[in-house]
């Protein structure tokens, strides 16, 4: 995917809300799931450090295919500018990872493919987790950073923007929590890690995060809704969309994550969130809908995309915490929106 320069000076907008980032120079970094939303923006803002900056990072990059990692990074050179990692989060990892930080954002996030496979989804972010702690150089590894999801906080009778102590209900017995429980278990898992093998560990709670680099089969809301505007369709809403979210641009979550991987606290976690776009899904189509210059319709949803839903009624996130390590967001509601159509529009080009 070759990147515009509008989505490059994004880049360096956002790069600038990184408190400390200068002391990423010269460390090496492995990134997962590096071809996926919020991978991708992470090692696009790292990619731009090296060759804008001169921040001299070894950077690996890992996916389960070398070409789908050379497309998606097509504007840089593997084996230069990154090293191509093969990684698959069910398979246990042989090779030995000696790298100063380890990004883990291998996940699948697709509602309707976690209503399909649902021990898929389990399986590969449990496994996918311990196999690569368990095949890091200790000795080596400064840091690992999970990437885990604001479902872990389940059904909560507040309104109010969630703390990262306010866990409430998940219902163990459906097949849909097959996402928050392994993403509970798995930050459990890493907190096991720092216990037992003195592993440094910190852990990043993103909310609904949207933007261009979505994949074209993506289903979530905001996926649909700012593909349908960038092609000047109507935008498609299946239920009333009064559910809270906390929505938050793609490079501000990538920025958000770096921000805690140089300042955040061993063993903590903390909710990515920008507070000018805690919205309804209602509200977020309509951003979209008049970025896109189009309509808002409403129809009736499957049986099929009923089973895929996010059943929580609020999932705002309250992102202090994350400020007060020195982050900030670039992007609002409306801001994102614009920005997302443009580059998708862009794309489809």
């Amino acid at each position: 995917m070759k990147n515009s320069l509008e989505y490059i000076n994004d880049i360096k907008i956002v790069i600038d809300n990184i408190p400390d980032v200068e002391k990423l120079k010269g460390c090496s970094i492995l990134v997962t799931g590096a071809t996926g939303l919020i991978g991708s923006a992470v090692a696009d803002i790292l990619l731009v450090l090296n060759k804008e900056c001169g921040y001299g990072m070894k950077l690996y990059l890992a996916g389960r295919k070398v070409e789908g990692v050379a497309e998606r990074f097509s504007d840089y050179e593997e084996g230069r500018d990154f090293v191509f990692v093969k990684y698959d989060a069910t398979k246990q990892v042989t090779d030995l990872i000696a790298v100063d930080y380890i990004v883990h954002g291998a996940s699948n996030a697709d509602p309707a493919k976690i209503s399909s496979e649902p021990v898929e989804t389990m399986l590969a972010n449990i496994m996918g987790l311990n196999g690569l702690l368990s095949a890091a150089d200790k000795d080596k590894l400064k840091r690992i950073l999970y990437i885990s999801s604001s479902e872990v906080y389940g059904v909560n009778e507040s309104f109010e923007p969630y703390k990262e102590e306010n866990l409430g209900y998940v219902d163990i017995l459906s097949p849909r929590s097959s996402y928050p429980s392994s993403k509970r278990a798995t930050e459990t898992l890493c907190i096991a890690y720092a216990e037992e093998y003195k592993v440094d560990a910190v852990i990043v709670r993103p909310g609904h995060i949207y933007g261009p680099l979505i994949k074209l089969s993506d289903s979530r809301a905001s996926a649909l809704f700012s593909l349908k505007a960038a092609k000047g369709e109507n935008i498609v809403m299946k239920s009333l969309g009064e559910q809270l979210r906390s929505y938050c641009h793609v490079l501000d979550c990538a920025s958000a994550i770096l921000a805690v991987l140089i300042k955040g606290e061993n063993r903590n976690a903390y909710n990515i969130s920008a507070k000018q776009a805690i919205v309804t899904i209602r509200e977020m189509a309509e951003a979209f809908a008049a970025a896109g210059g189009v309509e808002i319709v409403f129809d009736v949803p499957t049986d099929a995309e009923k089973k895929s839903y996010n059943v929580m009624p609020c999932s705002a996130l309250n992102a202090e915490k994350l400020e007060a390590l020195g982050w900030k967001a670039a992007f609002d509601m409306k801001a994102g929106a614009e920005q997302t159509v443009r580059e998708l529009k862009n794309m489809l080009k």
